[in-house]
């Protein structure tokens, strides 16, 4: 029963286009916080908030550097959620010096 909840909370997490857009941009690895605004074009909270529900399914994985927390893909993927992150288009972002 566990597995169940945890694969409706991954499939929960990556229904968002918001979201979706996140895996994207870290498709191409690390990526900082900060630099997520100005592709979602919303606020850094609603980003964090956004980062967080991706985090607590186990999808991506969160390093502190400094103020800002970096993102990157978790290495351990269920299948179902790795066809879906290779289905999507990766989005080339501008990088802070963060």
């Amino acid at each position: 029963m566990k597995n169940i909840e945890l694969m409706a909370k991954q499939l929960k997490a990556v229904s968002d286009p918001n979201r979706l857009k996140l895996l994207a941009c870290l498709k191409k690895g690390e990526v900082c916080a900060c630099d997520f605004v100005d592709v979602l074009n919303i606020s850094q909270p609603a980003v964090s908030q956004q980062l967080k529900k991706l985090k607590d399914a186990g999808i991506i994985v969160e390093r502190p550097a400094g103020t800002w927390k970096h993102y990157r893909l978790n290495e351990m993927q269920p299948p179902y959620i790795q066809a879906i992150i290779d289905q999507l288009e990766e989005i080339t972002i501008i990088k802070c010096d963060c």
